[in-house]
């Protein structure tokens, strides 16, 4: 459907979630030499002003971003993804908020790749804008393009249908983050069958799936299809930051499916996630649950 827009969600405790494990998970690729790629299916629009009209009506960012931003004893990883928020907002005051591509962007290196689908034509327009923004800025600083040659590539196009001729990437190391709006209940099949496919091309990738924990069928059993799907290692994390509204409607609960995690990420989670739960749950069925498995 190309009704959703992510500003609207922009910031919130889903996505605190969301882009601290994507920024672990580029940290620990990092950690070696060769080059690795990052594709992103459903990209977004890249940054966005939780000023603006999406963004500002139902002020989402308050249960994530918000309570976060003027601590300063937090857990490293938390940390890491504040900080990166707060170079998007130089001025001290929160008002724009990072997508996963600004995040991707500001982790990798000069050899790196960034891959973004994005299908909705209001959202790729502004994403290829806020590249070109970015590429403006580090220009005037003296620093180095965002998309210069082909580091950066932007696709109008479905992820789910575009991410197989990318696979495997030539380095033959490489994220794919695949986290769709799921307002069409076909996004879950979608997401386990683009998964089987992708692990017959490119079996050691690493795979992040973000996901709404809902009362719906496909949600509950999306983390069960995907621990069949025969990857070496898996890793499921979720945070529910309060229980559900009595009429069913609002996210409170978001989780990550991560296909061959990297070792330490595990640790990380179980270290952070108490944190998190104390930090951001507003009732007392605020909690998380973290389980991992081997084929």
């Amino acid at each position: 459907m190309l009704s959703y827009r992510h500003a609207f969600h922009a910031g919130n405790h889903a996505d605190v979630l969301k882009h601290m494990v994507v920024i672990q998970l580029m940290r620990y690729l990092g950690q070696k030499d060769p080059a690795y790629m990052v594709i992103d299916t459903h990209a977004g629009a890249g940054v966005y002003a939780l000023d603006g009209d999406y963004a500002s009506k139902n002020a989402e960012y308050e249960t994530g971003i918000a309570p976060l931003w003027n601590l300063r004893d937090m857990p490293e990883a938390v940390k890491e993804y504040v900080d990166l928020v707060r170079s998007l907002n130089p001025s001290g005051k929160l008002r724009y908020y990072p997508g996963s591509p600004y995040c991707a962007e500001k982790i990798m290196r000069d050899q790196d790749r960034l891959r973004l689908f994005e299908l909705h034509p209001s959202e790729v327009k502004i994403l290829e804008e806020n590249f070109r923004k970015l590429d403006a800025h580090a220009q005037a600083q003296g620093q180095r393009p965002s998309a210069r040659g082909k580091r950066v590539l932007v696709y109008r196009a479905d992820g789910f249908a575009g991410l197989k001729a990318l696979l495997p990437p030539p380095s033959r190391r490489g994220l794919v983050l695949i986290d769709p709006p799921y307002e069409d209940k076909r996004d879950y099949g979608r997401v386990v069958e683009v998964l089987k496919d992708a692990l017959v091309r490119f079996p050691t990738g690493v795979y992040a799936v973000w996901y709404p924990v809902l009362q719906r069928n496909e949600s509950r059993q999306l983390a069960e299809r995907l621990k069949r799907l025969g990857a070496k290692s898996w890793l499921n994390v979720t945070l529910a930051i309060h229980g559900p509204a009595p009429d069913g409607f609002g996210l409170h609960n978001s989780g990550m499916f991560i296909l061959n995690p990297p070792w330490t990420l595990e640790p990380m989670l179980r270290e952070v996630m108490p944190w998190l739960v104390q930090t951001l749950g507003t009732d007392d069925s605020a909690e998380f649950v973290l389980e991992a498995g081997e084929a």
